[in-house]
């Protein structure tokens, strides 16, 4: 299983980073090939600039500057995601990874006229998300989940089809205690043990 962690929190200890080293503690043991991207951690520029829009559909030169990102999503058969969500969505930093390096030819195939774009990531076979919510569950639902719907829904349809997808948040996070905190840890083990055992 090779499996690609894109990491989103900018403070070094954090519950997010907890759940983090649980995702990749549990795929380790497996002995899953993995990749982390620490987009905080390598001060990742989410800003999609006038020039990269203007190359945006020139696949001969629309992943200049982001090209390591590039190849380990195209390398990568488990795509998961671990973040915070704020403001019931991605954090700025992974919104704009995803506007940067989800470019054509690597992501996706531009339409042709009056089609859809066609999926580019058809090696991935499993895409997760590992988040934390401040908002209880009833809420986040009653806004939509935004978050969850970018990914595991849009991100989906760039993947192979019948991409399995993983979700798990823990929510109330204001207010969340130490028997909560640890028993979403484990959950996090079991999901991540469950995508391994779909792998194989």
């Amino acid at each position: 299983m090779k499996a690609l962690v894109v990491y989103c929190h900018p403070k070094p200890v954090s519950y997010t980073h907890a759940v983090k080293e649980q995702v990749l503690s549990t795929l380790r043991a497996a002995e899953a090939e993995v990749r982390v991207i620490d987009l905080y951690g390598e001060q990742f520029d989410p800003r999609l600039t006038g020039q990269e829009l203007t190359l945006y559909a020139d696949v001969a030169q629309n992943q200049s500057g982001i090209e390591t990102h590039c190849a380990d999503l195209m390398w990568c058969e488990a795509l998961i995601f671990v973040y915070p969500t704020w403001w019931y969505g991605l954090p700025a930093m992974l919104k704009g990874w995803l506007d940067r390096v989800m470019v054509p030819g690597v992501a996706f195939h531009m339409p042709a006229e009056g089609e859809d774009i066609k999926p580019a990531l058809t090696q991935i076979t499993q895409l997760a998300v590992f988040t934390t919510c401040g908002a209880s569950w009833w809420l986040t639902r009653l806004i939509g989940a935004p978050g969850r719907r970018t990914i595991l829904r849009g991100v989906r349809l760039l993947c192979a089809k019948g991409c399995k997808t993983t979700f798990a948040a823990h929510y109330l996070m204001d207010s969340a205690q130490r028997p909560s905190l640890t028993a979403h840890l484990a959950r996090v083990d079991r999901k991540v043990k469950r995508m391994v055992r779909w792998a194989k």
